[in-house]
């Protein structure tokens, strides 16, 4: 016997006969946490949707071992009884079940006579999540009642409850908050005691460096080297997974900041379930002409809510007066938004970014179509230049205009959703976590892509919840904290302790 739970031998799975994934391996041990590394489009996902058989077996070539033998699943209901479980970067959560009902669907206890034994599993669903330190969590209400953090410690206590051998996190922590991260990690730690096998997909090195024994590196579909962490620093990861030496995380370039061009004024947004509750209250700020402006804050802050309420797409209710040139414009809806010069790059591509049924071109041109348009048809030719440029420009890795926007990876698709609001041509440009699940190789394309738009003369506001890309990139930073503004700052001198200070400062407003 080899010492291995799971082996991958020479995987190639092609799409349209593009290969995907060019001769992959992979070996791990029981106990063992593999870190899979790579940048957006490397192959990362297509290889664990091989492993879990979201690509049923027949659909690739090449072989996977299970304890020295065959693994040939031809679902992902096969691969989880052979004690492989995924937990995937989208959430598989249904917001309208109970959190319960989520962890048990497809695996329920039932009673003699098939009903469902309701308190058995709420029993078992509270110890589950007493274990990932979700001690405020009620397991009978439906899981779209919690956020983000919660809904992603939901999923993991989901794959915990099918007693997995071998776990695979797909950018586990991408909505976590550092506590959240941290009690992540220590549940890994102590899966790996208990012998079960994980492989860890994060674009976090550091959290890589803090709990996987061995780095896997793929770049382009090939494997690249598979070396112990004890050999491998953050550096060394990010070196490998580029093909260059990464000298700078934030690239530099001088620019000259304008006059205001832009103001928000009063923003308040109530509550969508306790309207009586303000989740941001009375903020105001102004922006320069070719300014890039940093808004920082903790998990639940109001970031989010805020630029929703300043380009229209607040839920809830809302008040807000925004001035663009000195004069007031109407921002009630998304489309008015636009046409008022501003555009908005929103926090959860999945949901508010892409429209999965079309293709990647389509996506790209969705927000510009009627410059296509010909009477009643769509100028096919010029709308495929458009998209062709955009491509190139961005950096965009598709085989092809016509795949479904799902078959890119998610730095991909976040690009596609990027480009599709600068053909609007904004004069304000609101990023809401723009790199969230983009790889650094993708993470600096996009900076300097930003630097280059407020070179230009373009207004940009990008939220963000790490302070480190906050510090990097913006010329000034404001800070919220429980739907306040708490801080104003001049990006000179900045540190993450000043920001993070003034998010928990209860007295500063």
């Amino acid at each position: 016997m080899s010492g291995y739970l799971l082996e991958m031998k020479g995987i190639v799975k092609k799409f349209d006969g593009v290969p995907a994934l060019d001769g992959i391996d992979l070996q791990v041990r029981p106990g063992e946490c593999i870190g899979l590394c790579g940048e957006n489009g490397a192959g990362k996902s297509t290889l664990m949707k091989v492993l879990s058989a979201v690509y049923p077996h027949g659909t690739w070539d090449g072989e996977i071992l299970l304890d020295g033998r065959p693994l040939k699943a031809q679902s992902i209901r096969d691969s989880e009884a052979a004690g492989i479980v995924i937990i995937h970067q989208e959430l598989m959560l249904v917001p309208e079940l109970s959190v319960t009902e989520n962890l048990f669907l497809g695996n329920e206890i039932t009673l003699p006579g098939g009903r469902m034994d309701y308190p058995a599993m709420n029993q078992r669903a509270e110890a589950l999540l007493k274990e990932l330190k979700l001690n405020d969590v009620n397991v009978v209400l439906p899981v779209s009642n919690y956020g983000g953090g919660h809904q992603q410690l939901i999923e993991i206590a989901k794959a915990l409850n099918k007693n997995a051998r071998l776990l695979i996190l797909d950018e586990p922590s991408s909505s976590l908050t550092a506590s959240e991260i941290q009690v992540l990690l220590e549940i890994i730690r102590g899966l790996k005691a208990k012998g079960v096998a994980c492989v860890y997909i994060s674009h976090k090195l550091d959290e890589v460096e803090a709990i996987c024994d061995t780095i896997v590196v793929i770049r382009d579909g090939k494997h690249i080297a598979t070396t112990p962490m004890q050999d491998m620093d953050v550096r060394r990861i990010i070196s490998q997974m580029v093909g260059r030496e990464m000298n700078q995380l934030y690239p530099k370039l001088e620019r000259t900041q304008g006059d205001i061009v832009f103001e928000a004024r009063n923003v308040t947004c109530y509550d969508i379930d306790k309207p009586e509750r303000k989740k941001v209250d009375k903020v105001s700020f102004t922006l320069r002409r070719g300014e890039i402006l940093g808004i920082a804050g903790l998990v639940g802050a109001g970031r989010t809510e805020l630029v929703s309420a300043i380009f229209g797409a607040y839920q809830g209710a809302s008040e807000c007066e925004v001035l663009l040139n000195g004069a007031r414009i109407d921002t009630a809806t998304p489309l008015k938004s636009i046409r008022a010069g501003l555009a908005l790059v929103p926090e959860d591509r999945k949901q508010h970014g892409i429209v999965r049924d079309l293709d990647v071109g389509q996506n790209i041109t969705l927000s510009v179509l009627g410059r296509y348009a010909r009477f009643s048809r769509i100028d096919r030719e010029a709308e495929l230049k458009t998209v062709a440029e955009e491509i190139a420009r961005l950096g965009l890795k598709t085989a092809s205009p016509f795949l479904p926007i799902t078959a890119l990876s998610g730095g991909n698709q976040q690009k596609a959703v990027l480009s599709k609001m600068l053909l609007t041509r904004p004069k304000v440009l609101i990023l809401d976590e723009p790199t969230r699940g983009v790889d650094v190789g993708a993470k600096f394309e996009i900076y300097k892509l930003m630097l280059e738009l407020a070179s230009q003369g373009m207004s940009i506001i990008m939220v963000s919840s790490e302070l480190a890309e906050v510090l990097g990139v913006s010329d000034r930073v404001l800070v919220m904290g429980e739907g306040r503004l708490r801080g104003n700052f001049i990006n000179q001198d900045l540190t993450q302790e000043t920001l993070l200070a003034a998010a928990l400062d209860h007295t500063h407003e």
